[in-house]
């Protein structure tokens, strides 16, 4: 008897309904293998006196940086990692001070936890105002909470056991490194430890965190020159060296104003010709500075993906969101630090704060200012509703 030669290969339609039904699982179960991970970036979290004042609830006893962060902490929260620059010390005890040796209430860390923030990177020019003291209790504080922090340590031991930080997050594995270019003449105090800019000592850092693994190793630097909107050639010089060390993404702060964001390529004559983005400044997040290219800054937002179990990291998204920080003036005549995102307070809207014609016109400048000194990636633009649907 013959064979039959339907029992030899499948029909047409049974083929067409094997893909219709297995072609979707396949791309179900790819899908389900892709991680992705969302950052934000913010620059210098400042304590000028007038900040310390305006929080002020209680002299010497209470404080309320709350206020600071309402119109940004649903963005904050939106990501998975929201990253900031502690540019100040938290002594635990007064007098607080602000310009030039920079002590602040703890209920500044509180704040900033409460609104969203993860990591506090803490090695800059002003890591020592506070002394052995300030260092070592805005560890503590930090820890008190449960932020991620890395730049300062207690002691040598501390940096030996960690440092480079990692963070483990969504099947992600980052290292984080922190650097500072000095610390305004201020001997470090042992046995406390700041991380100067030494390159003999990053690359060794680099090649440490190298050999961790990491899906993702990001540098941040404190460096550059105060008040210039673009970066110099020292800055320029490193970021192709950390890159070549291994570095995937570099982000700088210190000058208090926003510099450009690029992609550059590591340095040496046996460089690959990798590129990396590399945000030279996001400026000031929350300050007392006035003048114009200082009252405001950029957060900048990353989205990393990768396939399990071993596929590569990529990063696939980069946009900035221009920020402006208005001082509110209460009927009462007390005094709130807010921190605007640009986009939604460009136009009324009565769902949020009215704005004074000056304020208006000072927060439209700023943001107009960032879209043309950012060409090289896109805005996010935040709408009012992207505020208020907490």
């Amino acid at each position: 008897m013959p064979i039959c030669s339907n029992s030899r290969k499948p029909s047409l339609n049974a083929l067409w309904l094997f893909i219709a039904v297995a072609f979707p699982l396949f791309l179900q179960a790819q899908s389900d293998n892709v991680r992705r991970l969302k950052l934000i970036f913010a620059g210098d979290i400042m304590g000028h006196e007038t900040q310390i004042r305006a929080a002020e609830v209680e002299k010497d006893k209470l404080y309320d940086y709350t206020p600071c962060f309402e119109y940004v902490a649903p963005i904050l929260k939106q990501a998975d990692l929201a990253i900031g620059n502690l540019e100040l010390t938290l002594p635990g005890k007064p007098p607080y001070t602000g310009y030039p040796m920079f002590k602040s209430p703890e209920e500044l860390a509180l704040a900033l936890r409460h609104a969203g923030f993860d990591l506090l990177v803490t090695s800059n020019n002003h890591s020592n105002d506070g002394g052995l003291n300030g260092v070592i209790n805005t560890l503590n504080t930090l820890d008190n909470y449960n932020f991620y922090h890395t730049g300062t340590f207690r002691d040598s031991l501390e940096r030996n056991d960690f440092y480079p930080l990692i963070v483990y997050k969504n099947d992600f594995r980052l290292a984080f490194l922190n650097y500072t270019y000095g610390t305004n003449g201020l001997i470090t105090k042992p046995p406390s430890v700041v991380n100067l800019i030494d390159e003999q000592l990053i690359a060794a850092d680099m090649e440490t965190a190298r050999q961790m693994a990491p899906d993702f190793i990001i540098v941040i630097m404190h460096w550059g020159d105060e008040y210039q909107i673009i970066e110099n050639k020292t800055q320029r010089d490193l970021a192709a060296k950390l890159i070549g060390w291994g570095a995937d993404l570099v982000i700088g702060a210190h000058p208090h104003v926003v510099q450009p964001v690029r992609q550059e390529t590591a340095a040496g004559a046996d460089s690959t010709g990798r590129k990396v983005w590399t945000a030279y400044s996001l400026g000031n997040y929350i300050s007392g500075q006035r003048k114009i290219n200082t009252d405001g800054g950029m957060m900048l937002e990353v989205e990393l993906q990768k396939t399990l179990p071993a596929g590569p990291t990529a990063l696939t998204d980069i946009a900035f969101i221009p920020t402006w920080v208005w001082i509110q003036t209460l009927p009462t005549g007390k005094r709130h630090y807010r921190i605007l995102p640009v986009a939604a307070f460009e136009q009324e809207n009565n769902a949020l704060p009215k704005l004074s014609e000056t304020d208006r016109a000072l927060l439209k400048r700023h943001g107009a200012a960032l879209r043309k000194h950012l060409p090289a990636i896109r805005e996010r633009v935040i709408r009012a509703e992207d505020l208020l649907s907490e």
